[in-house]
């Protein structure tokens, strides 16, 4: 991809919050398949980090929507159909729906059962929204598939409690550090199978 920076092209990306350092990175990346020995100097290291941060590629390394749309504008001459994608932060009613579905404790009912926990779940909200931020932002998945496979997670822990005796929802990770090793993905997996069932309780689930 050959990239054409006039003054133009200058002006919207400082605008935009983007540094020539940062963008020339982010085409350093998708150009090349191996970043290893350029990430071996502290400077690119640290604007590695902000392209990870602003969501411009993926933690393996993979060029985002919000990216690629800078390297489209950067190869196109200025008009004004072409413009850079800039990432939301999510919008309460969008985080909500997650952040609401997630269990604050892992004291709960289920089936007429009760179980008594010992640990909050529902952490660090703010950074928790930033994460959604990203991985919304990736494009992979959408809020109602988090949602859904957050739901299967629970249900699973809460009929295999039920089933035991034993508290299983005492294994689900804090809504944290669920987002950030992304538990999820498995259970997306479930989400995307058709028909979905209610409940589903299969082999994911401790």
């Amino acid at each position: 991809m050959n990239l054409s920076l006039t003054n133009e092209h200058f002006k919207v990306l400082i605008t935009k919050g983007y540094s020539l350092d940062l963008v020339f990175l982010l085409h350093s990346i998708n150009e090349t398949s191996d970043i290893s020995v350029l990430l071996t100097n502290k400077k690119i290291e640290l604007l590695h980090q902000t392209l990870l941060r602003k969501a411009l590629i993926t933690e393996d390394n993979k060029i985002t929507k919000e990216g690629k749309s800078i390297l489209d504008f950067l190869s196109s001459p200025i008009d004004a159909s072409v413009t850079i994608e800039k990432r939301k932060i999510a919008e309460d009613d969008v985080f909500n729906k997650w952040w609401n579905a997630y269990p604050g404790t892992d004291t709960f009912m289920h089936k007429q059962k009760s179980f008594v926990g010992s640990r909050a779940l529902k952490v660090k909200k703010d950074e928790c929204r930033m994460v959604i931020t990203k991985i919304l932002g990736e494009g992979e998945y959408t809020i109602d598939e988090l949602v859904k496979a957050l739901e299967i997670e629970v249900n699973q822990k809460k009929d295999n409690s039920v089933k035991t005796g034993s508290n299983k929802l005492s294994y689900m990770q804090n809504s944290l550090t669920y987002l950030n090793q992304r538990t999820f993905e498995p259970f997306i997996e479930l989400v995307k199978q058709s028909p979905i069932k209610e409940e589903q309780t299969g082999g994911t689930d401790i």
